[in-house]
């Protein structure tokens, strides 16, 4: 696994609060932002802003306690083919796959996996992302 993060996202209470708080701070969302998904880019990766309870959802984890701390990292890769190269790289290292990679509803490929203190991490292959040859992303702005 390459050492790098391509997208954080928080797990957030209010999608809409957490988003002006965001733009308060100067942050502009990208314009591959979504209702109930903001993304911002930063500098190499991006943040995104994403309803607690369906993160969680997505992830396979409780929302509450302790089985779920209400954020995910993620590394997006080139192709479905390295979604699955990269969740077996994990599990064979002693992650524990929380979801195996399928379909997504917004339309890529995607699948989680629990390091070994169980912080989620999405490996994800998004068509509508941009990333670079460096691995890089980049948001349509």
């Amino acid at each position: 696994m390459e050492p790098r993060i391509s997208l954080v996202t928080l797990g957030v209470s209010d999608v809409g609060r957490s988003r002006r708080f965001y733009e308060a701070l100067g942050w502009k969302a990208s314009g591959a932002s979504v209702e109930g998904t903001i993304f911002f880019q930063l500098d190499g990766m991006a943040l995104s802003l994403f309803g607690r309870d369906a993160l969680a959802e997505d992830a396979g984890l409780p929302s509450h306690g302790s089985g779920f701390g209400g954020i995910t990292l993620a590394q997006n890769v080139h192709s479905e083919e390295a979604v699955d190269q990269l969740l077996a790289e994990a599990e064979r290292a002693g992650a524990r796959i929380l979801k195996p990679a399928q379909r997504a509803f917004w339309g890529g490929y995607t699948g989680y996996f629990a390091d070994p203190d169980g912080h989620p991490w999405e490996v994800a292959w998004n068509p509508g992302f941009t990333l670079e040859p460096d691995g890089r992303l980049r948001l349509p702005e």
